[in-house]
């Protein structure tokens, strides 16, 4: 990785963006990784780079789903291997999740060094080798491990292609997505839409797992029950509003006072 100064208004989005390109570098990564993660940072930018009180809430209730779950499986892709690889095992560890790499260009080469990088940080069986079953897709993410995705009731399919979130919802499984475009297809399909930043995403759920897996499943129930996912987007949105309509007060420019035509 090259050397970012500390000091530097970007640090942290620099240092998250080299964790990519070395995810390319070094074959986990697909370059067209790099294009999904710059529109992700966008729209980072437009919730004002901070989880916000509804993603922590959709993010405890995303918890609550996957200790509930007989067969949650966290989907891992090229983007999500690069960033939060220790903390991905974590989570699966705490909540007994499954690990499958799930890739929509697809390589065995990568698909067995993704496995490989998992496991390097701790991680047990790592599925998505087999690709004994099929999804209802033309491309590559149709690929499954038949005791996997293919047969799990609770998935998190963080930095999703929609298709296939809404392909697995329509196979009647709880999918878990995290998007930080609370338009994009996935997150309008998830059952759970986490609109927040992977990066800071995943140490949260792992905080509300650590606290929540001793709680009674009743509770843990109580917590799915109450929640509300279009709350959850209509919330994100109006953080975009907000943020554009702050910043523009910010620096002096008026805000929906749009000039007429002439």
């Amino acid at each position: 990785m090259s050397r970012i100064p500390p000091d530097h208004p970007r640090y942290l989005s620099l240092v998250t963006r080299d964790k990519v390109v070395e995810g390319v570098k070094i074959g986990i990564t697909d370059i067209h990784g790099l294009i999904a993660h710059g529109r992700g940072e966008t729209f980072d930018y437009l919730i004002g780079e901070k989880t916000t009180d509804m993603a922590a809430y959709a993010q405890r209730a995303a918890v609550a789903m996957l200790l509930l779950a007989k067969r949650p499986v966290i989907s891992v892709n090229g983007n999500t291997a690069a960033l939060v690889p220790d903390e991905l095992v974590t989570l699966a560890d705490i909540t007994r999740a499954k690990l499958e790499v799930n890739l929509f260009h697809r390589s065995e080469a990568r698909i067995h060094k993704i496995i490989r990088h998992l496991k390097s940080r701790g991680a047990g069986v790592v599925l998505g080798h087999k690709g004994d079953a099929r999804l209802d897709l033309s491309h590559g993410r149709a690929i499954v491990d038949k005791d996997g995705i293919y047969s799990a009731d609770v998935m998190l399919v963080p930095l999703e292609d929609g298709d296939r979130c809404q392909t697995l919802v329509n196979m009647d499984k709880k999918v878990i997505a995290i998007d930080l475009n609370p338009l994009s297809r996935t997150s309008l399909s998830a059952t759970v839409s986490i609109v927040d930043n992977i990066i800071r995403s995943i140490p949260n759920m792992i905080q509300f797992a650590r606290d929540m897996k001793e709680v009674e499943p009743y509770r843990l129930q109580k917590v799915v029950d109450l929640y509300d996912n279009r709350k959850v987007l209509s919330s994100a949105m109006y953080e975009i509003n907000e943020t554009l309509k702050n910043e523009a007060v910010r620096q002096g420019i008026p805000w929906n006072n749009f000039p007429e035509n002439e």
